[in-house]
């Protein structure tokens, strides 16, 4: 397991993300709100958790919707996953989608999103000619006939 080490930014009163499981890959963030925040049907809010991260180098923390969420609401994380970086010492605050029919309140405490802790692999970009050939080529969408 690695360190991740939390600072609540706020002065008292955010909570810490858990895992409510011993095999859950995800650990619930939950909102750190002074008022309840409503999103209206088709908007998006971003909402903030009162926390900021060190995470090791070489790590990011991923931030994924919470499937109860989607499921019962159709609220989403926007940006998913999105991305903390290594290096971002900011307050996480989480972009929800409200994709429902109905308004969706957010209220202080509410779990909100789930954080998942991923190592990242860096990619070197060479420009080259061309590139070699495969079957799929240049197909896009759909071009798989799956």
């Amino acid at each position: 397991m690695n360190t991740v080490e939390i600072k609540c930014v706020a002065q008292k009163g955010a909570k810490i993300p858990e895992y409510k499981t011993a095999g859950a890959a995800g650990c619930d963030v939950c909102a750190f709100l002074t008022e309840d925040v409503t999103i209206k049907s088709g908007m998006r809010a971003m909402i903030p958790t009162g926390l900021s991260f060190s995470i090791p180098e070489g790590f990011e923390i991923q931030v994924r919707p919470r499937s109860g969420l989607a499921a019962k609401n159709g609220v989403t994380v926007l940006n998913t996953p999105g991305t903390i970086d290594s290096d971002y010492r900011g307050e996480v605050k989480v972009i929800l989608v409200n994709l429902g029919s109905e308004d969706f309140v957010v209220k202080n405490g509410d779990r909100i999103a789930q954080l998942v802790v991923a190592p990242v692999t860096l990619g070197k970009f060479v420009p080259v000619a061309a590139l070699d050939e495969t079957e799929r080529g240049s197909g896009g969408f759909g071009s798989t006939g799956r």
